[in-house]
Parts: structure tokens; C-alpha cells; sequence
């Protein structure tokens, strides 16, 4: 790939850079995913929160593909430079990427616009003091809405729950929203579009959702006059009401979704087996949590490439027969005998020449110099100018152009 988007479309470099980005998350996404899995499985089994808070892990995908490591770890280098070569090479692949991720979001966020246009249709009625919509469909209560939450509830729970049941579903549908249930949704939306190559995401939707649901029935076991047996029954009493539809909130927080009987099975086993929490243990362990998240977005912040950086380095191409050759600069001898400023290069002839005879350079020499960088090998703007052997003077002043930065360029540098 060139270094000066001069001569591509704004549109391909933006394919291309972003591609590169997300390709190098999608090869974290199945470690990370794969080490959620094993930890909940495996040492977290019976600590619902903690298996929930495992999940916040996710958040660190998309800020994985500008580390310095896929440049600068040998090991990391010779396991995925050959991804980033096919990104940097075959833009056509990249475009295919690309449509993949606003086709799977299409897919998934028109079926939450579908339903919140149903439920914005639905008949609104009060439960207790919260406002709910009411629907005559056999489904299970559930939220929808970010900033304005909306609890739905089935016409069939209303009439046939007693006033504290229906408390007890409310309590739990309001926890979700208090929690940030429902963003968390959406952020594991996102990924699931932005990452739509990694079927993990599909494959381990049911076991994040589960234990989320896991969560707040724990806190609202501690947080309701119901005990653990009484909270048991009202769960298995939904159950027994409603005739759950496959696929009609896939999207949403649900209070009793689980279609399958094993999967209620292990929800009833794990309210029977609640034994009551700290709530300042638990405030610890979720200040603990947001540190270590946070912590984790510094550090690879620190350990990548910033947005974009100035290019100090100068390099030399010889063109022959209509095709340029980088000459190597191991050494970085280049640096010492170039330099250059808003108007002029300036070389040092002799050591120059040195240089050229070297590397047995012939045809037309170019040096090249500044501009900028996103990361090594993705960049542009720079400059260059026409040398010619037959100068004199120790130090050889060539004038040179230095255009301003178009639109497109300073779009770039901003991305």
C-alpha cells in the first residue's frame, strides 16, 4: 500500500484502516471469549457475580488494534503480519468485511426498531406506581428503551399475579435498567456487528445473558420481602402462565426468556442455592472491577499507536524502467546527511554519493520525507524531490513544494 492517500479514494483508506484495525480485534475477540467461557465454567461456577462481571472484559475489543505489538513483538509479527498484509493488499476483501458488518447490523437492529415500534403501540396501564405497557401477547415481561426504559408485562400477568408478585416482576425488570443491563446489550451488539466473522458471539449470547439474569435475581432475592423459595415459585409460576415464543424479545432483557428446560433448570437450581451477600462486599468488587477495566483501557492506550504522529525518518527510491526501489537505510545514515525545512532540503553531497555508489543506485533518485503516520506502513502527505548527480558544493540545497493539507488528509489524520 502507498504512503500517500493522495492518489486513493478517502473512501478505500478508510476501508483499509479500519479492516486492519478490527481484523487484529476479531483474533483477540476468540482468546478473550474463549478465557470468559473457561473462567465462568471452570473457577466461577457457583460466584454469579463475578461470572457477570467477567463479561465487562469485552469492552477493551475494539481499542486492540492499534498496540504497538503488531509491529514491534517479533512473536506477534510472525503470527499475524500475514493478516495485515492481505488487509493492506486487497482492498476488495476489506470492502467484503465491511459489508458483512452493516449487513448483520441491519439484521439485528431491525429487529429491535420493529419492536419498539410494537411496543410504542401497546396499551399503557399502572402497576403499583410504575407505568408499563401491556401487551395481549403470550411473552414474558421485558425492558426495552436506553434513555426512556419501557417494562412491558403480558394483560395475562396483571389480572392473574397478586399485587406483590407483579412488584416482584417489576423489581426485577428495574434492575436490569438500574444496572445497565440493557447498554450492555447493546454494546454486545455492537461487537457482534463490528466482529460478525467470530460466531462466539452468537454461540455465547444465551450464557452472557444468563448470567446477567443470574445477577439480578440475587439482588433481588436480598432486595424483596419474598423469600428464596417464594421467589422460586413466582419464576416457575411465568413459566406455567405464559407460553414463551422463540425469537420475539431476542434482543431485550427478559425476566423468565429461558425456553429450554435445562437452562431453567440451572436458574431455579442457582435461586434455590442463594445464600445471602454483603452489599459493601459487592460494592467492592464492582469498584474493583471498574478499576481494573479502566486500568486495562490506559494500559493499551499507553501500548498504542497515537492517531496519528509526524514522520521524522527520510527515505531514498530509485526509479528505473518506471518502477521505485526503496534503497535500505539500516544504519540510519540518511537522517545524518539530510535534512531539510519549510522550503529546502539540504544534503551532504559527498556522504550522499557514498551512499548511492553503496547500493548501486542508478535511474532517477527521489528523497522522500515527512508527512504523517496512523501506524507503520498506513499513512501519507509527504514530501519529496528530484536529486541530481551532477550538483555541486558541499551541501546541495533543493528546493521543494510543501502543499497545504486537504480535507481528506486532515479527515484521515482525525480517524
Amino acid at each position: 500500500m502507498t504512503d500517500n492517500i493522495q492518489f486513493q479514494g478517502v473512501w478505500d483508506v478508510c476501508i483499509v484502516y479500519y479492516t486492519t484495525q478490527l481484523v487484529r480485534c476479531l483474533m483477540f475477540s476468540y482468546i478473550l471469549l474463549g478465557i470468559v467461557m473457561l473462567l465462568r465454567r471452570v473457577l466461577f461456577s457457583k460466584q454469579p457475580f463475578v461470572k457477570g462481571m467477567l463479561w465487562g472484559s469485552i469492552c477493551i475489543l475494539p481499542f486492540l488494534g492499534r498496540l504497538r505489538l503488531f509491529y514491534e513483538s517479533r512473536i506477534i509479527v510472525k503470527a499475524t503480519w500475514w493478516m495485515t498484509a492481505i488487509t493492506m493488499k486487497y482492498v476488495w476483501l476489506d470492502k467484503i468485511y465491511m459489508a458483512g458488518i452493516f449487513i448483520t447490523a441491519i439484521l439485528i437492529f431491525n429487529k429491535r426498531l420493529r419492536l419498539k415500534r410494537v411496543v410504542s403501540g401497546m396499551e399503557r396501564a399502572f402497576a403499583g406506581e410504575r407505568q408499563v405497557a401491556v401487551t395481549d401477547m403470550d411473552i414474558t415481561p421485558f425492558t426495552i428503551g436506553l434513555i426512556k426504559p419501557r417494562i412491558v408485562v403480558p394483560r395475562v400477568m396483571l389480572e392473574r399475579y397478586s399485587e406483590d408478585e407483579i412488584q416482584v416482576v417489576l423489581q426485577h425488570e428495574q434492575t436490569h435498567i438500574r444496572l445497565g443491563h440493557l447498554w450492555c446489550y447493546l454494546i454486545w451488539d455492537i461487537l457482534r456487528c463490528l466482529l460478525w466473522v467470530n460466531p462466539l458471539f452468537s454461540l455465547c449470547q444465551k450464557q452472557f445473558r444468563a448470567d446477567l439474569e443470574g445477577v439480578c435475581d440475587r439482588i433481588c432475592i436480598q432486595n424483596s420481602k419474598f423469600t428464596v423459595q417464594e421467589y422460586g415459585r413466582v419464576l416457575l409460576k411465568s413459566l406455567k402462565l405464559l407460553r414463551s415464543k422463540e425469537g420475539t424479545v431476542s434482543s431485550v432483557a427478559t425476566y423468565a426468556g429461558e425456553q429450554e428446560y435445562e437452562d431453567m433448570k440451572r436458574r431455579v437450581e442457582a435461586i434455590v442455592a442463594f445464600k445471602p451477600y454483603r452489599r459493601a462486599g459487592l460494592a467492592a468488587m464492582t469498584v474493583l472491577t471498574v478499576c481494573l477495566l479502566c486500568g486495562g483501557l490506559f494500559a493499551i492506550h499507553c501500548s498504542s499507536y497515537p492517531c496519528y504522529s509526524e514522520i521524522d525518518n527520510v527515505l531514498v527510491y530509485q526509479y528505473v524502467g518506471g518502477k521505485g526501489v526503496l534503497l535500505s537505510d539500516e544504519d540510519g545514515c540518511l537522517q545524518k546527511m539530510i535534512h531539510y525545512d519549510k522550503k529546502y532540503v539540504y544534503v551532504k553531497r559527498e556522504e550522499f554519493e557514498g551512499f548511492l555508489r553503496k547500493h548501486n543506485a542508478r535511474g532517477e533518485i527521489f528523497i522522500v520525507f515527512g508527512g504523517f503516520q496512523k501506524f507503520p506502513s498506513m499513512g501519507g502527505n509527504g514530501y519529496s524531490c528530484f536529486y541530481e548527480d551532477n550538483m555541486g558544493g558541499e551541501i546541495i540545497r533543493i528546493p521543494y513544494q510543501r502543499p497545504k493539507d486537504s480535507f481528506r488528509v486532515m479527515l484521515f489524520k482525525l480517524m
